[in-house]
């Protein structure tokens, strides 16, 4: 019995050795099965189409792409999909396009608006011109005070920056000659009417002493207007309505020059 279980011993061992030799190339085996398939299986592109970038879109997808690339800017596509080529060709403005991305192509939408603005603006700008009669309204007021005075006013009517230069140039009734300027109320600078404002002259139209010769009563008032030169009268010139009795004027009769506010024309 000694001798049998002697000779069994190592045999047990033996089978046992054998079966955990098996059951470790068994193990080895599924793991190399496991690991070979996945393997095999990135390497023949069969891996999840979650995977946008190893797949092509379908019709579909491309042109839900291009709708929302060209609408808003907001596509997945970027500049490699079908939407960055629609919103490239669909960015007219000249700065965008390149990246055919839809942010690009609405900001050349954008640039399109502002060379729009651009060109609107330069159009409605100009050379500014000398103010006369065609391009301003002009009206003659009588003052209580100063005595004697009144105050003419010319306004800006055109879409241009016009220049009243120098002082008026008026003829009362039948005058054959126009009155002289006050030279001490000459401005620093020319007056320079923006569209829509005014400037403004006095007429001291009588002696306030009574101290005028040759005084009589004139209903009919014409207004010249000079160049930048000073010499003659340029363009149209205004005729403002006077009172229906008229306005009295003697041999005193002088005006000052333009003036940028009516305090100014009135303290002379």
């Amino acid at each position: 019995m000694s001798s049998f279980r002697t000779a069994r011993t190592p045999r047990v061992r033996l089978v046992g050795a054998a079966a955990t030799v098996v059951l470790a190339t068994l193990s080895l085996t599924a793991c190399n099965d496991g690991t070979g398939v996945e393997s095999e299986g990135r390497a023949t592109g069969t891996a999840p189409t979650a995977n946008g970038t190893a797949t092509a879109p379908s019709q579909d997808e491309s042109a839900a792409g291009t709708t929302q690339g060209s609408g808003t800017g907001t596509s997945a596509s970027g500049g490699n999909g079908p939407a960055g080529k629609t919103s490239s060709s669909k960015a007219s403005g000249g700065t965008g396009g390149t990246g055919g991305s839809g942010g690009t192509g609405r900001s050349g939408g954008s640039g399109e608006a502002a060379a729009s603005g651009g060109s609107s603006g330069a159009g409605a700008s100009g050379k500014p011109v000398t103010c006369e009669g065609s391009v301003t309204r002009t009206t003659a007021a009588p003052l209580t005070r100063p005595v004697n005075h009144m105050l003419l006013t010319v306004t800006n009517t055109g879409s241009r920056t016009c220049f009243l230069y120098g002082y008026p140039a008026v003829r009362f009734g039948e005058a054959q000659a126009v009155p002289p300027v006050i030279e001490d109320s000459q401005p620093q600078a020319v007056v320079t009417l923006e569209p829509g404002q005014s400037g403004y002259a006095s007429v001291n139209l009588a002696a306030a002493d009574g101290s005028g010769t040759n005084g009589h009563t004139v209903k009919s008032l014409t207004v010249h207007f000079q160049g930048r030169s000073g010499n003659g009268s340029v363009g149209t010139g205004a005729h403002p309505s006077l009172p229906a009795q008229g306005v009295y004027v003697d041999d005193s009769l002088k005006v000052t020059y333009w003036q940028q506010s009516m305090d100014d024309a009135v303290s002379w």
